[in-house]
């Protein structure tokens, strides 16, 4: 007799950066694993990260992730120096690489980061080329998705 698989409720991703999509313009999505220490994998598991105010940033043909949060754990080691906010390398391949490096210098995108997620064992960051909204940008895409909803709520009513 077979076992069957349980589906856990529990979903891969560990953080969310909510505020991208209201801030930037996002075009193209890259995916790539995070060089981390040990305690930094335990407070992961345990979920205190922050990635709201983080950025990739291009240094020396290497990338890293600046500005993210992980907050150490109290048991953690009294042997480790444990920095909360230390940028932390990103591993790409070279082709990505060269393409993020010809975006930023000669395009002005920004490299923002939106999630951080397990896949299969290892920790994942998706992040996106984007270039930054203004004012005006924002206002008109809040008014289109009020302008969505009414929609939808107006074809309700006249199906009804």
């Amino acid at each position: 007799m077979a076992k069957k698989k349980s589906k856990s409720s529990n979903s891969n991703t560990i953080a969310l950066n909510k505020k991208a999509r209201h801030n930037y313009t996002l075009s193209d999505k890259f995916e790539g694993g995070m060089s981390l220490q040990g305690w930094e994998i335990k407070s992961i598991r345990s979920g205190k990260v922050n990635i709201s105010d983080c950025y990739v940033h291009i240094q020396g043909r290497e990338a890293f992730l600046v500005g993210a949060e992980i907050s150490p754990l109290i048991s953690s080691s009294t042997h480790v120096v444990c920095d909360p906010v230390r940028p932390r390398k990103l591993l790409l391949n070279r082709r990505e690489l060269d393409k993020l490096i010809g975006a930023v210098e000669r395009n002005g995108y920004s490299l923002i980061a939106t999630a951080m997620y397990w896949k299969k064992c290892w920790v994942k960051l998706e992040f996106y080329l984007g270039k930054g909204k203004k004012d005006h940008d924002k206002r008109a895409d809040i008014k289109d998705r009020e302008w969505k909803v009414e929609q939808g709520r107006m074809m309700k009513n006249k199906q009804d």
